[in-house]
């Protein structure tokens, strides 16, 4: 009799291990949190020598990158007509966001026009608390359209 419930003990100490690390949640999508934020377009003259405009980003994609160890974005978001964007339904954890920009450095050399390679420009969050709202750093893209 008593091996049958240390048998049984044993079975629901495993099970609980299981189902409580399977429940452990990381930075991605199923929690209450929302990220928002903003990207602006800083216009540049052809050579990339002054900002002519500021404007925010309509209609461009934001990526968003889960968690430290990623390497590929996980999700997007098309900016709404004030640059603005927002990502609902996160876990805690740490996330990486980023919009596509010009290459200034081809400007001096002349190497700069409408195929030119663009780099991503990051900003980077941590939710902390189930429920929040939390606001990214403004994202800069460059752009010279002048």
């Amino acid at each position: 009799m008593k091996s049958i419930n240390l048998f049984s003990l044993l079975i629901f100490t495993t099970l609980s291990v299981f189902l409580f690390n399977g429940c452990t949640k990381e930075a991605g999508e199923g929690g209450t949190s929302t990220i928002t934020g903003k990207v602006l377009v800083y216009d540049f003259d052809a050579s990339f020598q002054a900002v002519v405009d500021t404007y925010p980003l309509v209609d461009e994609d934001v990526f968003i990158i889960y968690g430290d160890d990623n390497s590929t974005y996980n999700d997007n978001y098309k900016t709404s007509f004030d640059g603005t964007f927002e990502f609902k339904f996160l876990q805690k954890g740490k996330y990486k966001l980023f919009a596509y920009s010009k290459d200034s450095t081809g400007a001096a050399a002349g190497n700069l026009n409408s195929n030119s390679p663009k780099i991503a420009k990051f900003a980077e969050v941590e939710i902390t608390s189930n429920g929040s709202v939390v606001t990214s750093p403004t994202i800069i893209v460059l752009d010279n359209n002048y």
